[in-house]
C-alpha cells in the first residue's frame, strides 16, 4: 500500500492484502500435489495394478493446471506493472522532438524545447499515469556524433538509458523524412537499438509535414495533440497492459520467475505425458519442479509431506 503511486495500484495492493494472490498459489500447489500424489503412486507401488493416472484423468488435471496456472501468471503480470510501473525512453536524432513529446505526456515544461539541435545534454525524467499505469519517462540526448565533450557524455548517458527501457519511443521527423541524408542516419539507429526492448515508431511534427509515416509508424502532433491518445494507447498494449483486467494483485518480480517456471515445467510434463511412449519418471519430475517454483511463494512442501498425502488418500499395504 505504501508503495502504490495510483490508485488503481492500492486497488490491487488491498487484493494482495486479503490474501487474493496467496488463495490462488495455494490452490494452484494444491492441485499439483494431487496430481503429484497420483504420479508418485503409480511409481512407487506398482504391483497394486491400480491405474490411477487413467482413472484419475491425470491429462485433464495437467491441462487445468496449465490453464489456472496462465491466468494467475497474467495477473501477476498486471499486478507487477501496477507496481513497478514501465520505463519508457525517448529516442532519436537531434531536433526529432523527444523534449516537446516529454512536455506533452507531462503536461508540463520539464525540458527546453528550441530549434537549436543538442539543446538536451542530460536525461529528463518525469513518471505520469496512463489508465493508472505509472509510466517512467526518460528524455534523452538527441543521437549522433559530436565533438562536444559533453553532448557525447549525454549520448553515451542515452545509449545507457535505452538498453535499461522496457520501451522505445523511436522519434523520427516527418518533415525530414525525405532527406536522404537524414534517412540514412534514422536507418543507421535503429540497427544500433536493442532489439529485445519493443518500441513504438513515432513521427512527429505531423502538424507541419505532409508526408505519411510508414504503415506501422505513428503520426503525432505535440502541438495540436493528434495520435496522443493513440500513442498512450499503444504503449500500453506493447508492455501487455490488458484495461479491462480484474481482480489483478501486486507481485514481486520473484513472483513472475517462480510462476514462468512452473508454467515451463508443466509444459514439459505434458509432453512427457502424451508422448508416445509416456515417461512417468520424467512426468514426476517435472511436476516435482513445478511445485518446487510454487513454494518459493508458498512456502516448503517436503517430500515427507507428500508421502503423507499418499498414505492417507490410498489403503497401500506393506
Amino acid at each position: 500500500m505504501i508503495d502504490a503511486s495510483t490508485e488503481a495500484a492500492a486497488r490491487s495492493a488491498c487484493r494482495s492484502l486479503s490474501g487474493a494472490f496467496s488463495r490462488e498459489v495455494n490452490d494452484l500447489r494444491d492441485g499439483l500435489i494431487r496430481l503429484r500424489m497420483l504420479v508418485e503412486a503409480t511409481l512407487d507401488f506398482p504391483d497394486e495394478e491400480i491405474d490411477f493416472l487413467r482413472q484419475a484423468d491425470a491429462q485433464g488435471q495437467l491441462a487445468a493446471l496449465q490453464l489456472v496456472t496462465q491466468t494467475v501468471r497474467q495477473k501477476a503480470q498486471q499486478g507487477s506493472l501496477l507496481r513497478e510501473g514501465i520505463k519508457v525512453v525517448i529516442a532519436g536524432q537531434p531536433n526529432a522532438g523527444k523534449s516537446s513529446l516529454l512536455n506533452a505526456l507531462a503536461g508540463a515544461e520539464l525540458a527546453i524545447v528550441t530549434p537549436i539541435a543538442g539543446t538536451t545534454r542530460d536525461k529528463i525524467q518525469q513518471t505520469i499515469q496512463i489508465e493508472g499505469v505509472p509510466v517512467h519517462v526518460v528524455d534523452t540526448a538527441g543521437l549522433r556524433e559530436s565533438h562536444d565533450e559533453i553532448e557525447q557524455m549525454g549520448v553515451q548517458r542515452a545509449w545507457q538509458e535505452i538498453s535499461e527501457a522496457d520501451a522505445i519511443l523511436f522519434m523520427h521527423d516527418l518533415t525530414r523524412c525525405h532527406d536522404p541524408v537524414y534517412a540514412s542516419d534514422d536507418a543507421a539507429l535503429a540497427v544500433k537499438l536493442p532489439p529485445q526492448v519493443p518500441r513504438i515508431e513515432v513521427w512527429s511534427k505531423a502538424d507541419l509535414g505532409k508526408a505519411q509515416p510508414p504503415v506501422d509508424g505513428l503520426a503525432l502532433s505535440t502541438k495540436t495533440g493528434q495520435g496522443m491518445d493513440s500513442l498512450r494507447h499503444r504503449l500500453l498494449a506493447l508492455v501487455g497492459w490488458q484495461p479491462a483486467a480484474e481482480g489483478v494483485y501486486m507481485a514481486r518480480e520473484r513472483h513472475l520467475q517462480a510462476l514462468s517456471r512452473a508454467q515451463a515445467n508443466l509444459r514439459e510434463a505434458s509432453v512427457h505425458l502424451l508422448g508416445q511412449t509416456p515417461s512417468i519418471e520424467l512426468l514426476a519430475e517435472e511436476l516435482r519442479l513445478g511445485q518446487n517454483a510454487l513454494s518459493e511463494i508458498t512456502g516448503e512442501f517436503s517430500s515427507d509431506d507428500l508421502l503423507g498425502v499418499i498414505f492417507s488418500r490410498f489403503c497401500i499395504g506393506k
